[in-house]
């Protein structure tokens, strides 16, 4: 079983684009990766194409890859398509590294590129997260989340037309209010997080948002779904991202110090637990399990990015991930230990929530954040001595949590 590496990695600015296309973006991604792995287009064996909207928003089915890649060249090797909800980037790496640690290949190329922003097709936008959960149960899931915690919401916003938005926030406040009821979690420290990730992300020339929020500012925000504000919120984003990763064996033909391993990366799906069964969420079993491969436990982390959808997301994950104890994530943020400077900051790239969010690209787009920081290439959101990072991206959402969560580990070591 050889080690795998990322021997080069990029990303592109994320944001609303309406002249650019899922190629182009495509072309930009692949070009940054290669550029940063010092490889050509001849050294890719093997590539996995990551996306979820172009068949619903612009009719391109079954062989996206294929569409988005050839045009750059890439003939004739294996291309994959890959889509798993918001996970859709991270399970694409995991099959790509599987395919050299069995020897079918030593370089493979991972993408993952998105266009959620079409103006012209607004009700098409936001029907197109319905599939991230079984359409034949929608009614029911709906039904479950509006009765959680129903009574922690202020009567007289209780079933308050608050605009179009998404069936993930409404799960996903479903989820929060079930947190604070049990654990005595507060709005404010919901709106901590997002406050934290939008000024971490004016430091981040890629973010979709570069606007610092104070806690009373996102507080006082439109609310979208109680206890969520907009700013709580990860936006609808146009974006992708590549990963160039190879074999110990091939490492030699790349940049080999820029090179990062990938210590561990593991995938579960959800499973039938009671709502208030935090200890058993699938992100804690998926962490659990990566923790194990990689030989690590949650005090060799360094710093972290996680699949913030909301701001409740990342309470949740940094507790999975043994950062702090169970339902105490929400004072753990509050206390600033997740901050740039704090005991492990959490997502320094701004975080889904302000950053943004090309959902087929996300697992790769964190992936990029931890190549900068553990490089020591991050700029003014350095995390200092860098060696280990880790991501978690979830998809889906499966009565009471993910559908499916990976985490992944990257280290930064001597070769």
């Amino acid at each position: 079983m050889t080690d795998v590496f990322i021997a080069g990695i990029g990303m592109t600015h994320l944001g609303k684009f309406t002249e650019r296309s899922v190629k182009g973006l495509t072309a930009e991604a692949v070009g940054l990766a290669l550029g940063d792995a010092g490889g050509q287009l001849e050294d890719i064996q093997a590539a996995w194409f990551s996306n979820t909207r172009q068949g619903l928003l612009e009719g391109q089915n079954a062989i996206r890859g294929q569409c988005a890649l050839r045009p750059l060249g890439f003939e004739g090797i294996p291309i994959t398509n890959v889509e798993n909800a918001c996970a859709s980037g991270a399970t694409a790496l995991l099959q790509a590294v599987a395919h050299i640690k069995a020897g079918l290949c030593e370089v493979a190329l991972v993408v993952g590129a998105e266009k959620m922003f079409f103006p012209d097709k607004r009700e098409a936008m936001f029907k197109a997260f319905m599939g991230g959960t079984d359409v034949y149960r929608l009614e029911e899931f709906r039904r479950t989340s509006a009765a959680t915690a129903e009574q922690l919401i202020p009567p007289e916003l209780r079933g308050v037309d608050t605009g179009q938005r998404s069936f993930f926030m409404d799960s996903y406040a479903a989820q929060a209010r079930l947190h604070m009821q049990t654990f005595g979690t507060t709005q404010r420290q919901l709106a901590a997080v997002a406050a934290k990730n939008h000024w971490h992300s004016t430091m981040n020339p890629l973010s979709q948002y570069q606007q610092d929020m104070s806690i009373e500012e996102v507080l006082a925000a439109r609310l979208v779904s109680w206890p969520f504000t907009l700013p709580m919120c990860a936006p609808i984003s146009d974006g992708a991202a590549a990963a160039v990763i190879c074999s110990a064996s091939a490492l030699h033909r790349f940049e080999r110090r820029r090179a990062l391993r990938i210590r561990g990366i593991s995938q579960v799906s959800g499973r039938t637990r009671a709502d208030d069964d935090f200890a058993n969420h699938l992100g804690r079993h998926a962490a659990l399990q990566v923790f194990e491969q990689a030989q690590l436990d949650a005090s060799d982390i360094d710093l972290v990015e996680v699949h913030d959808a909301t701001c409740y997301a990342e309470i949740q994950q940094v507790e999975n991930l043994g950062l702090c104890p169970i339902g105490e994530g929400g004072l753990f943020t509050e206390q600033g230990h997740t901050k740039l400077g704090g005991r492990v900051p959490v997502n320094p790239s701004g975080g889904l929530v302000s950053k943004g969010h090309p959902v087929g690209a996300t697992g790769i787009i964190q992936l990029c954040e931890l190549a900068s920081q553990l490089r020591g290439e991050a700029g003014a959101r350095q995390v200092e001595n860098a060696r280990i990072g880790v991501a978690e991206n979830g998809g889906g959402f499966y009565e009471n949590e993910e559908a499916a969560t990976l985490v992944t580990v990257l280290e930064r070591a001597p070769l």
